[in-house]
């Protein structure tokens, strides 16, 4: 194969290359008051693309001062600067579109959650908005608050509890209308012990997990969910909805691995039962 450009063809080259990088115009302030001001619907989740038809696939880690001061009204170029080029393959300039993969760390080891991140863009090409597929990753981005706690305050050190997911859901359920009666019960009693244990609650951190069987997708979505479900549970029995995060890790983190088989049979499932569970790991004042 003959890889020699001609010189019409590298001047085209360079041109349309050129015509990809071409920074932003300088932004009128009307026009950036009026992008500010357009308040659009947030997206669907079904409008965001599958992680899997990203460009950069590997995504990035970005640090969670940054999105402190992503604002309606900037520039491609402004945005660029803060949270680098798109993940996919959207193009840059004359479009309405751009979507990230963003990883936020749990703050356990290194295990690290995946959130999508869309910006719209209007005729004038400025931001109208940025939102998260997951509503929770908003939590995940934001800086952790500096509070100042009292030489007195006797901090207990983080305190771990596992649910069994079969004690709690119907199989292969995960709303609220899904509880098994056993596991609501479990879940009222263990906010009441949250309650009277801890005189004020840090953090608490809902982790959702499932066994090998399914796909990828489907069990991230289905740990995720239940999680979800054992929050929102929660605060139904009173506790701050702004102190708990979930997190859905699917299949990634197993108790047990050296099951057999794969082909869905009552003593297989019996023998991944540990891997389906739930998580929370609890911080607080005692």
């Amino acid at each position: 194969m003959n890889r020699t450009l001609t010189a019409a063809a590298l001047a085209a080259l360079l041109a349309a290359l050129q015509g990809c990088a071409s920074p932003g115009a300088a932004i009128d302030k009307d026009a950036q008051a009026r992008a500010a001001a357009e308040k659009p619907s947030p997206p669907k989740a079904e409008e965001f693309p599958a992680p899997g038809n990203a460009k950069w696939k590997q995504g990035a880690f970005p640090g969670t001062e940054k999105f402190q001061r992503v604002r309606a009204g900037m520039g491609k170029d402004q945005l660029r600067e803060l949270l680098g080029w798109p993940h996919f393959s959207e193009g840059l300039w004359g479009v309405r579109e751009w979507n990230y993969l963003f990883h936020f760390y749990t703050g356990k080891g290194s295990d690290y959650v995946t959130c999508q991140y869309m910006v719209r863009f209007n005729g004038d090409e400025l931001m109208t908005g940025g939102w998260w597929k997951n509503p929770d990753c908003a939590l995940l981005a934001q800086p952790p608050a500096a509070t100042p706690i009292p030489a007195s305050t006797k901090l207990a050190p983080p305190q771990k509890v596992t649910l069994n997911a079969d004690g709690l859901f119907r199989f292969d359920g995960a709303s609220l209308s899904d509880l098994l009666p056993a596991g609501r019960a479990r879940l009222e009693h263990l906010a009441r012990e949250l309650r009277s244990n801890f005189r004020s609650l840090h953090y608490i951190v809902v982790t959702g997990h499932t066994d090998r069987l399914g796909s990828d997708a489907y069990n991230e979505a289905l740990s995720l969910e239940r999680a979800n479900t054992v929050r929102e549970l929660l605060v139904q029995q009173g506790l701050d909805r702004k102190q708990i995060r979930t997190v859905g890790m699917g299949k990634r983190q197993p108790v047990v691995s050296d099951c057999e088989g794969s082909q869905r049979s009552p003593a297989l499932l019996q023998c991944l039962q540990p891997n389906r569970r739930v998580e929370l790991d609890v911080a607080g004042e005692q």
